[in-house]
């Protein structure tokens, strides 16, 4: 199963007359970073917050925020009167000196963590449980986001992949004349150099043999076919953390690739390496936003 890092999520639910709203983005990145922003009232339940994104978003760059929406008690939730003064004054001072027309200064600054305040000390286990459900709706949201995105990617890996074979294929048509040219311009360098009365031509022919078995391509061949069909049966995996492996494989293509390119010694083989190395540099750039 192929998953995209990319994602968003959002859930909520309503607990004794207030709507708790959890929203998830995440971005790709090689390991788990999860930023949080929550309200002081759940400040002691982070780590545990922390413990639940990992485990169901798995890798990448996370941003998760909790919102506290109207409908609660006055004597549950206070004004920061402090930090609203402050906030108000400085960005007044900006909105002076930078000649700014009047916006609705308070509305900005409510959306600042920390400008509504619970009053409460401990979050019971109901509202725990209520938190959870919404973090999870957000979570399920996220991972159906990157499903989908993950099924664009990998329509392109399939893609890409086919194309490395598909040139693959193109290169034997170029053996038959590329063995024939090596034969040839030997043949010619051995003439242009020596007398014909002083070579041994069987001990001649037994070096081009050699010669021709150190450049032969037939095992870079078989090897990188391997490698695409391991790597289509990766993306076909049920497991869901498949984008280290295929890097994997995406380096093994790559040898084989290179050394086909290093024993070709033939212009038109050369071009459809250079093409199988275009296709395999797309694969990389979009490996990095698979989990």
């Amino acid at each position: 199963m192929i998953l995209s890092m990319t994602g968003y999520g959002k859930g909520a639910e309503i607990f004794d007359g207030k709507e708790i709203t959890v929203e998830i983005k995440s971005l790709n990145g090689k390991t788990s970073d999860v930023r949080l922003r929550v309200p002081n009232a759940y400040k002691q339940k982070e780590m545990e917050l922390r413990k639940l994104v990992i485990n169901h978003a798995l890798r990448g760059k996370i941003d998760f925020s909790i919102k506290i929406g109207a409908g609660f008690d006055d004597d549950e939730f206070a004004i920061n009167t402090p930090l609203i003064k402050k906030c108000a004054a400085e960005l007044k001072t900006i909105q002076n000196e930078l000649e700014l027309s009047n916006t609705d200064i308070l509305q900005s600054i409510m959306r600042i963590p920390n400008a509504v305040i619970s009053n409460e000390l401990e979050v019971t286990d109901e509202e725990w449980e209520a938190i959870k459900k919404a973090t999870l709706l957000a979570l399920d949201q996220l991972k159906d986001f990157r499903k989908e995105e993950g099924n664009s990617l990998k329509e392109d890996f399939v893609l890409r992949v086919t194309n490395i074979n598909n040139l693959l294929d193109a290169v034997e048509p170029h053996e038959k004349e590329r063995v024939e040219k090596l034969k040839e311009r030997l043949t010619k360098n051995l003439n242009q150099y020596v007398k014909d009365e002083n070579v041994d031509q069987n001990r001649f022919e037994q070096e081009i043999i050699y010669y021709l078995e150190k450049i032969d391509i037939t095992e870079e061949k078989v090897r990188l076919k391997q490698h695409c069909i391991y790597f289509i049966d990766t993306l076909n995996n049920s497991d869901e953390e498949v984008g280290k492996k295929l890097g994997f494989i995406s380096q093994e293509i790559g040898r084989e690739i290179n050394t086909l390119g290093a024993k070709a010694q033939n212009s038109d083989i050369q071009k459809i390496v250079v093409n199988m190395k275009d296709e395999l540099e797309k694969i990389k750039e979009q490996l990095a936003n698979i989990i």
